[in-house]
């Protein structure tokens, strides 16, 4: 599985999703915060890459709009 920018992923029994914001394959890192954000931002998490392509991908719906 080929991991992306913006890719959500959940880590283990978590059900918690994260969302990927980088990919580093030489270095073997990627970096990831909770989804959907957290009103004042998310603390992101750095996570060896071949821990984190074992584990489901899901992709993010869009916020809804509010009128």
């Amino acid at each position: 599985m080929t991991l992306l920018q913006g890719d959500c992923i959940r880590l283990g029994d978590d059900e918690q999703l994260y969302q990927v914001i980088g990919v580093d394959d030489r270095g073997d890192r990627c970096w990831l915060r909770r989804w959907p954000l957290a009103r004042h931002g998310s603390p992101v998490l750095e996570m060896p890459l071949h821990h984190v392509q074992a584990h489901r991908r899901h992709r993010p719906h869009p916020p809804a709009q509010r009128h």
